[in-house]
């Protein structure tokens, strides 16, 4: 089946089944579900096997980065750090409680060893950021206080993914202790670099850019930007969706370059 095809299928699913789930009241979320399970295989199978539904599932991973992308650009690093209780404070929180309950859980009530069910309840701990994030927003409550607070809960758990690498391996009776810590390391340093590369590089490159006056070219810069990122992130065991996210902060940075091609426009 062809790119166009499948994708011609996913948006007339879309477009038929999203406005009945929301005149029945339900969330715009469970109107994509049933439109996917109505296409899928298990459904009128309008998308073939396990195989092809598995790589339009990792297509679809791409929107989910934009989405963090979108919400770390509008997140300025000045609320960051407002919010700095709400994400290492209550994530910290709910991430360990409910860890260690889950875990609780799984070893004395289904015979786990401590460490199965220890990585088993960090697992489950986890929200869907994707998920959640498109209910917030449909519901106008992202400035809201709960709002906020599901939003600093979710970023913890996406950072949280750094120290679970350095935990998984360390379980792992195929790796050596000494390259825990240092595979750890390498995934905080990769992330800190990357940071710092940004703030000190990403300016004056999207300054030239902004220089050409060629609005397609900046479009394709910040493009280039969540994409690299992304695939940053992926490429040392993380979340592309954590990578979107940073590069949306980055581009922060770069507010002035955005202006500044702004006036360029305007003034032609």
């Amino acid at each position: 089946m062809t790119f166009l095809l499948e994708a011609m299928i996913f948006l007339g699913a879309a477009i038929v089944v999203v406005p009945i789930s929301k005149r029945l009241g339900m969330s715009v979320v469970l109107g994509y579900l049933a439109a996917g399970l109505i296409i899928g295989p298990s459904g009128i199978a309008l998308i073939g096997g396990m195989e092809e539904a598995t790589e339009v599932m990792h297509f679809a991973e791409i929107g989910v980065v934009f989405l963090l992308f979108i919400i770390g650009l509008e997140l300025q690093p000045k609320r960051l750090w407002v919010m700095r209780r709400l994400v290492f404070g209550l994530g910290t929180g709910q991430v360990g409680i409910t860890s260690v309950v889950l875990a609780a859980i799984l070893a004395l009530g289904f015979g786990l060893s401590w460490t199965e069910a220890a990585l088993f309840g960090f697992a489950l701990a986890l929200s869907s950021t994707a998920f959640v994030l498109q209910l917030l927003a449909e519901r106008k409550a992202l400035n809201q206080p709960h709002g906020r607070a599901a939003f600093g809960i979710l970023l913890l758990q996406d950072v949280a993914v750094i120290p679970a690498i350095a935990v998984l391996d360390l379980v792992n009776p195929n790796t050596a202790s000494g390259g825990t810590w240092l595979d750890a390391l390498i995934v905080v340093g990769v992330v800190i670099g990357g940071l710092i590369l940004a703030r000190l590089l990403l300016r004056p490159l999207l300054r030239i850019v902004a220089g050409t006056g060629v609005p397609e070219l900046f479009i394709a810069a910040a493009l280039a930007l969540v994409v690299g990122s992304a695939l940053a992130m992926q490429a040392i065991g993380l979340s592309m969706g954590l990578g979107a996210f940073l590069a949306g902060i980055c581009l922060l940075y770069t507010s002035d370059a955005a202006d500044e091609f702004c006036h360029v426009e305007l003034r032609e």
